[in-house]
């Protein structure tokens, strides 16, 4: 199977609409319907249920679009990584959100400097869980996450658990106790990540969060070491007794032979158990 009708295929799938997927794509609408028409034919399977008023997909589109979109991004990333190794200077990119690294990029970076295959490192800073779109990609060859996260075609390793704490207004009626429950915040353990996720994936930055919190305009839920690094005129930080930790990984493509990612992997893991131990100790 080529890839030109996979894209026609996955931008009709995510329009809904032979017109707009059409004007999306730069063709004619009657083209792209005769594509996606040999394309059915080709698998055997009906991919979308079309009316006159409306086209939705079926049961076997809904897989082939899941299936699809692993496909190309994976010959893009093919693309891009060979693109970058045929550069007289390679180098490792490392996605991170800037205040998403509970503290231990820094000590990553220079453990991993030491390491006999490493190679010079580009950090690029990314949105809230963009990081597992730009491995799947190719854009970036290792990253820093917080879970959950679509694993799919990644590989992971745990480095941190971090308790959580609330971010609050100083004058909100909450800061005046020492600790926090879930219900406290109108909250249970299984809306957490959803929680957490309506307030991150909004675009804002930790400054824009913090005002906002200090303007009393929301009670976000972070890993504790925000608490300690980014301290706030206004704004104070609670322990959430019962909240689950915010665990943070690295992840790495699962095809992906590269020795010096492998090495920064590596280097986090040294560097997450040393942390551990200090902790513990």
């Amino acid at each position: 199977m080529e890839s030109r009708p996979l894209r026609y295929f996955v931008a009709v799938a995510e329009e809904l609409n032979f017109a707009r997927a059409a004007e999306r794509l730069g063709i004619s609408p009657p083209p792209l319907s005769r594509a996606i028409r040999q394309l059915e034919t080709e698998l055997r399977v009906t991919l979308f249920e079309r009316t006159t008023h409306s086209v939705a997909l079926t049961p076997a589109g809904t897989v082939l679009l899941a299936e699809a979109r692993i496909a190309l991004d994976a010959l893009l990333a093919a693309e891009r990584r060979a693109q970058r190794a045929a550069t007289p200077e390679p180098k490792l990119v490392l996605a991170a959100k800037a205040d998403g690294d509970a503290g231990l990029l820094e000590p990553i970076l220079a453990r991993y400097a030491s390491e006999p295959a490493a190679v010079p490192v580009a950090v690029r800073l990314c949105g809230y869980h963009e990081q597992p779109r730009l491995l799947r990609r190719g854009e970036a060859d290792v990253a820093l996450v917080h879970e959950p996260f679509d694993h799919t075609g990644l590989d992971t390793e745990t480095l941190a658990a971090e308790p959580r704490v609330v971010a609050l207004a100083a004058t909100h009626p909450l800061a005046t106790r020492d600790h926090l429950s879930l219900a406290d915040l109108g909250l249970s353990s299984d809306d957490v990540d959803r929680f957490v996720g309506e307030i991150r994936s909004e675009g804002r930055d930790l400054a824009q969060l913090l005002t906002l919190v200090g303007l009393g305009g929301l009670t976000p839920l972070l890993p504790v070491s925000v608490a300690a690094r980014y301290p706030r005129p206004g704004v104070v930080f609670r322990p959430v007794m019962d909240a689950p930790p915010a665990v943070l990984v690295i992840a790495w493509p699962q095809q992906s032979r590269s020795t010096a990612t492998a090495a920064l992997v590596r280097a986090a893991a040294s560097v997450a158990d040393a942390v551990r131990d200090r902790q513990a100790g």
